[in-house]
């Protein structure tokens, strides 16, 4: 079995400092993808680079301090590459890692932002990875999907539907692409095994959200239908701090 798993860290070197290397290392996952680095390689030391047992792989934002993904593994894949689309690949949104029985697709989402200022980037971005997806489930290839997508899809995956439903994250355009996404028979695994209201991996850092857990759930991993008969178990570890996100895991054949 293998055990993969999703963070958005808020900041790599800030996560850092409260523990993220101890944490995954107790954790010993397969994998790490996490997002939202806000670093680039070479800002970084041996401690971010090569954490022991693990193998580093970063897409990291032209900007300094924003955006970006990195992945660890043990298994060294076959290839690595990104969407390859320079508006997207300069914001360090995606990294893939080709193993032999999937394509592990690593992506910060973009936020849509208030008015939806960046809607029309983020729907281009979403577009983007379903024709990935698709392109490779057609080439005969499995794909786990994981990231923080930046949208809660169904009213029990945020904590006031009715009150955010113009809000970013929630968004109708926004909803209506993760339809799609599932209605062509990708999984969102943790509703898979977990149908329970109130499971979040996002809070606002105002208001005492976290401690009244009024969150959203935006962070996924996602398969492809014929992937499903490996599925083993998701989970949301939501009382694991060091972000205002948490971590996701995903267990595999």
């Amino acid at each position: 079995m293998k055990t993969l798993i999703s963070w958005n860290v808020n900041g790599i070197r800030a996560a850092e400092k409260k523990g993220l290397f101890e944490w995954m290392k107790e954790k010993d996952a397969d994998v790490f993808c996490l997002q939202e680095t806000k670093a680039q390689k070479e800002q970084l030391d041996e401690r971010f680079i090569a954490p022991e047992g693990y193998t580093s792989y970063f897409a990291s934002a032209e900007k300094k301090g924003y955006s970006g993904v990195v992945t660890y593994t043990k298994e060294k894949p076959l290839s690595v590459s990104t969407l390859g689309i320079d508006e997207f690949d300069a914001e360090g949104r995606s990294l893939i890692l080709e193993f032999p029985d999937y394509l592990l697709i690593n992506c910060y989402f973009p936020n849509s932002q208030e008015a939806g200022k960046r809607l029309d980037y983020k729907l281009r971005f979403c577009e983007a990875i379903l024709d990935y997806c698709e392109a490779a489930v057609a080439d005969g290839k499995h794909i786990v999907l994981c990231g923080d997508y930046n949208i809660a899809h169904k009213p029990i995956d945020l904590a006031n539907p009715k009150r955010n439903e113009m809000n970013p994250g929630y968004l109708p355009e926004e909803r209506a692409w993760m339809d799609t996404f599932t209605e062509k028979g990708y999984i969102d695994t943790f509703r898979k095994y977990c149908k329970d209201p109130d499971r979040y991996s996002w809070w606002s850092y105002r208001f005492k959200a976290r401690e009244k857990n009024i969150g959203w759930r935006i962070d996924y991993f996602c398969v492809d239908s014929e992937f499903e008969k490996q599925l083993k178990s998701a989970e949301i570890y939501d009382q694991v701090v060091g972000s205002d996100h948490c971590p996701i895991e995903l267990c595999i054949e």
